[in-house]
């Protein structure tokens, strides 16, 4: 059985510990405004989602062409359609 609150730590933390400084605060705002909001499925789909390099999770928030494929989910689309507001 998944522990929620130890999934939603980690998914945190990966969300604001990516590799670039721009994608910290990207994932880490649409993190800190969904993670609350999901269910167990909809967070491990994040938790794959988080788990996708920069440049392609940059890509497809772009609607550019990606090096993998990115599954079409609840997930995907809500960060598809997340509009950034840097503070």
């Amino acid at each position: 059985m998944i522990n929620i609150d130890e999934l939603k730590k980690k998914i945190i933390y990966r969300s604001n510990y990516r590799g670039t400084k721009e994608m910290d605060k990207l994932l880490g705002a649409f993190t800190k405004t969904y993670i609350n909001m999901l269910n167990e499925d909809d967070l491990i789909k994040l938790e794959k989602l988080l788990d996708i390099d920069d440049s392609n999770l940059y890509n497809f928030l772009n609607g550019l062409e990606t090096e993998v494929v990115i599954e079409e989910n609840y997930v995907t689309n809500l960060f598809k359609n997340f509009e950034y507001v840097d503070k």
